[in-house]
């Protein structure tokens, strides 16, 4: 499986026509009006709403894959374990993205965050401790470190020492498509230059959500640039259920454009610029 077209399977095309679509649109139709910008990019906004949604799937599809495996094999073993882990730490984001419901549900912040969160919200990647704020000058620089060791040192460094791959995925992980990675990492970096707002970064974060997420369906799932067994086999399924996913990422992006309108009005600033 691991010599498949990986950039044309359909989850991984769609993935990333999604992303492009995504950062089209805030460049041509909002462009410099930071009202429209803002529409997009807001607290509750379509795109955060679409990284919530993509993360949510993401946990859940992690945890499926480690379920798979441990009815496979059931015991305690290390790939098993860090599937969950990662289940779990990307279901964290994911409640995270949305401030764990507060502004859905309406509730105030504790005193603690009202204290400590730099937007004064309910949750830990906006905390201010000792001076230190916990997304800018830790979790951005831990994720970029990350993001391109993961996605492009260790797939150049496996292409002439298979080893690499191997030790990777006796770990339960798994190494990134290169062409995916380098379609991903470049909206990244042009998001960042060519969109002149103080939350692009959303848009950073929407690019991985969809790029993890399709990545580790077509490695886990169907053995795409994957060296161990596929939890889905037969090749006939393979492509059913890859189509079935890549129309879920569709409709997911439309669930997201209706939360996001229902939510308009939730960003303080957003309602100042529209006059509400």
């Amino acid at each position: 499986m691991g010599n498949r077209n990986s950039f044309l399977h359909p989850v991984i095309a769609t993935a990333v026509g999604i992303n492009l679509l995504t950062f089209l649109l805030t460049l041509l139709w909002a462009g410099d009006d930071m009202i429209r910008l803002w529409s997009l990019l807001q607290e509750d906004g379509p795109i955060e709403w679409m990284q919530f949604l993509c993360f949510t799937a993401l946990a859940g599809l992690l945890a499926f894959i480690a379920i798979e495996r441990w009815k496979k094999q059931p015991r305690l073993s290390l790939d098993i374990l860090v599937l969950v882990g990662l289940s779990g730490l990307v279901a964290l984001a994911a409640l995270e993205e949305v401030s764990w419901f507060q502004r859905v549900m309406g509730f105030a912040s504790p005193e603690f965050f009202q204290t400590n969160n730099r937007q004064l919200e309910t949750n830990l990647h906006n905390m201010v401790v000792g001076g230190v704020n916990l997304h800018k000058d830790i979790l951005v620089k831990v994720i970029f470190i990350v993001g391109i060791t993961h996605n492009v040192i260790l797939p150049l460094v496996a292409r002439s020492k298979p080893a690499v791959k191997q030790w990777v995925e006796s770990l339960g992980l798994y190494l990134p498509p290169l062409s995916a990675a380098i379609a991903y990492l470049v909206l990244v970096a042009l998001s960042q230059v060519m969109i002149d707002h103080p939350r692009r970064g959303e848009l950073s974060e929407l690019f991985g959500a969809m790029h993890y997420f399709s990545t580790v369906f077509v490695a886990y799932m169907v053995g795409v640039n994957y060296n161990k067994p596929a939890v889905i086999e037969n090749q006939a399924d393979q492509g059913r259920i890859s189509v079935l996913c890549a129309m879920l990422l569709v409709f997911l992006v439309l669930v997201s454009w209706l939360l996001g309108v229902g939510f308009a009005e939730t960003d303080p600033y957003w309602l100042q610029q529209s006059g509400g």
